[in-house]
């Protein structure tokens, strides 16, 4: 579990960057239900029964550890990083630094006993997220008589802010469903703050929005870049604010930037499997085909939407060379079975992926808000109880912070294309041929070849970079590959702006990751420059820039950021 927690007296920019660092994506946790955590604590239990030897003696060394403490003979201190207990009063405090130190030593012996038992080492690994979140949960912090700040502001402001905090604290119970709010909502409006690069929708079919983006310069690159978002999250995470927009970047780069918007399904929809979003992501990239006087073009897939453009870059076979030119691929992981070195990798097993499946074909969809919740509890300190402190404790409006506004924007997954997903973990089509048929085309990425981009996050704990550098070997020799310092989203919201950018960078040429690391170029700065001067000899000629969108064939539909975004 992360320790990278925030004091409660932190500003709400610390509690927003550390939040972001851990924002919803499909992979893998589309496959872990409330039920997975319900069995985990259910292997805990048992082990407690039937291993009583190992819970006495783990029971006996906190009560003699107890008794150090009470002496004063204890050195317990919180881990470096865990910033819950940063306030002076911890360690000034001889009550407050007692009890610190009986929470810790509690939670050491709730590990231990894990460790101790001879539970399976998959069933230790389950038993220990449990464990991490029963502890995390009763740490001193989260009540209002053990958290020195949140007592302090209760007398500063003549208990006011336990009186805010009790409004908020109502307030998420009806509207939030009574998880603690990440974000001020109302800070926020996409097309007025967010998504504000001018452009026009200038195709739309029933699953997508397809936008086309105003050049900035007075010529561009005959070749454009069609970008797929992933399917669970609204497409404006790469057009945020304008200093953290990579769409204004590209189109200041001379770049014809078309994306693509996907309509937010309901139960309606459950049909749509991943060959119906191939099928409609092929009209717009032939839109955008027509739109720029291009034969191809390039694409870039980020997590999911690079699962999705792989796979309908896959279709293509021989004729891929006719349409896609160049492919981008961000924090995607192409060979699933690399999820298993994420956090979560131990919830991860074929029974619960059929029960993921089998429970999404009954109501038709996956909600995003159901997943976020799931996820939050496997990240409680940074996703929960943060925010639990902030909103409730210390009587404090949740941060207005545009990353978070878009991470708690969710969508919905009709189950088809759920299904499609989680057979991914079975079947691995793009590393064994002939196992996928999308639209009566064989996947086969033997057969197909492109200019390939790749890009990690080094602390991406959701697509981690070892199995995004497995992506990267599938694309073949002469792919780029680029490792950020950053994680999963931050690591493509990453302007050359950012004075904390660095990136590692490298031919994929080594067998292990490993030894990547051991061999890549270390850059400091964007790794959005390289790539500006990766991409731009691959798009062709410069030629003018157009006057308008769209074309006689494509007209205008809606300003940007269109219809479906609003769904």
């Amino acid at each position: 579990m992360s320790t990278e927690n925030r004091s409660p007296d932190a500003p709400a920019s610390d509690m927003s960057e550390a939040a972001s660092r851990n924002t919803l994506a499909l992979n893998p946790l589309v496959g872990i239900q409330g039920q997975d955590l319900v069995e985990g604590a259910g292997i805990l239990f048992k082990a407690v029964i039937n291993e009583p030897k190992v819970a006495t003696e783990q029971w006996l060394s906190f009560v003699s550890e107890l008794g150090s403490i009470a002496a004063g003979k204890s050195e317990r201190a919180p881990k470096a990083g865990d910033k819950r207990f940063a306030d002076p009063t911890w360690k000034e405090s001889s009550l407050h630094s007692g009890l610190l130190k009986a929470y810790l030593a509690w939670g050491e012996a709730v590990n231990g006993l894990v460790d101790k038992t001879s539970l399976s080492d998959i069933d230790k690994q389950r038993a220990h997220l449990i464990t991490e979140i029963l502890i995390d949960a009763v740490a001193p912090t989260n009540t209002m008589i053990t958290n020195p700040a949140a007592v302090r502001k209760f007398i500063d402001t003549g208990g006011q802010s336990l009186w805010s905090g009790l409004k908020n604290y109502i307030g998420d119970l009806t509207q939030n469903r009574g998880m603690p709010s990440m974000v001020d909502m109302s800070a926020f409006k996409v097309g007025e703050n967010l998504a504000t690069t001018p452009g026009a929708v200038i195709f739309r079919n029933e699953l997508l929005e397809l936008i086309q983006y105003t050049p900035t310069t007075p010529t561009v690159r005959k070749r454009p870049l069609v970008i797929t978002p992933p399917q669970i999250n609204k497409y404006y995470a790469l057009d945020l604010s304008p200093d953290k927009s990579m769409v204004r970047f590209l189109l200041e780069s001379g770049i014809q930037v078309f994306a693509v918007s996907w309509r937010n399904p309901t139960a309606a929809h459950r049909d749509w499997g991943l060959d119906t979003y191939v099928a409609a992501l092929d009209e717009a990239v032939d839109a955008a085909r027509e739109i720029s006087g291009s034969e191809d073009i390039s694409m870039m897939g980020s997590c999911s939407g690079g699962i999705t453009s792989t796979a309908y870059f896959a279709t293509l076979g021989s004729a891929a060379e006719q349409k896609i030119k160049n492919l981008v691929l961000a924090v995607c992981l192409l060979d699933p079975n690399s999820a298993e070195e994420s956090a979560f990798g131990c919830l991860m097993t074929p029974e619960t992926m059929r029960a993921a499946k089998a429970s999404s074909q009954l109501r038709g969809i996956v909600d995003g808000h159901d997943l976020a919740r799931m996820f939050a509890w496997m990240r409680p300190n940074d996703l929960i109880w943060n925010y639990w402190v902030n909103n409730y404790l210390l009587g404090n409006q949740p941060p207005a912070f545009d990353i978070l506004y878009w991470n708690a924007d969710t969508t919905r997954l009709p189950a088809a294309l759920h299904g499609d997903y989680l057979d991914l973990y079975f079947s691995n089509p793009f590393v064994n041929a002939g196992k996928l048929k999308l639209n009566d085309k064989t996947i086969d990425m033997s057969k197909v070849k492109a200019d390939s981009y790749v890009v990690a996050g080094v602390t991406d704990h959701i697509t981690p970079w070892k199995g995004v550098y497995k992506t990267a070997q599938i694309m073949g020799e002469g792919t780029t590959f680029v490792l950020s310092n950053s994680g999963h989203l931050q690591s493509l919201l990453n302007p050359p702006s950012n004075p904390k950018a660095s990136f590692m960078i490298g031919p994929v040429t080594a067998d292990k990751p490993d030894a990547f690391m051991a061999s890549a170029e270390k850059r400091k700065g964007s790794w959005w420059l390289d790539w500006r001067d990766w991409l731009q000899p691959r798009s062709g000629e410069e030629i003018s820039a157009p006057s308008s969108p769209g074309s006689a064939r494509y007209p205008i539909l809606a300003k940007a950021p269109g219809t479906y975004v609003f769904d």
